[in-house]
């Protein structure tokens, strides 16, 4: 099986799927890693914060052993800015240069626009005459994104739990990379909050921890 998981942001990746990733590569699967978007060019960003983010992706990119990864050339926080005919071109090519048959993708009730935007765009991206490849699509849970929300009609349902109890050390770890997004708890983005939704999550599935998802589709060939 080869699974990608689709990030609007670096760090994404890890909150959401982290342990799920570790877990499928250990079973010998392949894994591939599509970033959005990428520190802009204006004041938000010190020429010391892109030089940093970039050395946190390699490193982030050599933990998980990833067989394949993009960054597109998108700006955060400015995709609403893209036609969505281009940001829709440029991950159908990521989608079918890797072929994924599973893929991660951000919920569609996320409060930062560059997750719903993402979300549409693979909604389109993953039309079986497009990319025929694909044949599960899941929806992750982000730490400090989903339920984060006022609206109460989108909320995140979980049908599909992935069991990383032997990995939920190493998902903590893997966030760490991301030093400048870690903050002690309370703050969603800690390790305890990673440790604690995990466990809850693992309760709701009769292991120690896991990852939630939404399962959106499914195309068996039974």
């Amino acid at each position: 099986m080869r699974t990608m998981i689709v990030a609007p942001h670096p760090d994404d990746e890890v909150l959401g799927a982290g342990g799920t990733l570790l877990r499928r590569k250990s079973e010998g699967n392949q894994i591939g890693w599509l970033i959005m978007t990428q520190m802009g060019g204006d004041e938000s960003y010190s020429v010391e914060d892109k030089r940093r983010r970039n050395l946190e992706i390699e490193e982030v990119k050599h933990f998980f052993n990833f067989d394949f990864i993009e960054q597109l050339d998108f700006e955060t926080k400015k995709l609403c800015e893209i036609p969505t005919s281009i940001l829709v071109k440029n991950v159908s090519r990521s989608l079918s240069e890797f072929a994924p048959d599973e893929l991660l993708i951000p919920h569609y009730s996320d409060v930062h626009s560059d997750h719903k935007i993402t979300f549409n765009v693979i909604a389109s991206c993953t039309k079986w005459f497009r990319n025929s490849h694909v044949r599960r699509v899941l929806s992750y849970e982000t730490l400090s994104e989903t339920g984060f929300g006022l609206g109460r009609e989108a909320s995140f349902n979980p049908n599909y739990f992935v069991d990383i109890t032997t990995f939920l050390d190493s998902k903590v770890k893997a966030m760490e990379i991301y030093s400048s997004e870690i903050e002690e708890f309370p703050f969603p983005r800690s390790g305890e909050a990673i440790e604690s939704l995990a466990k809850y999550r693992g309760a709701s599935a009769g292991v120690k921890a896991a990852e939630a998802f939404e399962l959106l589709r499914d195309i068996s060939e039974c």
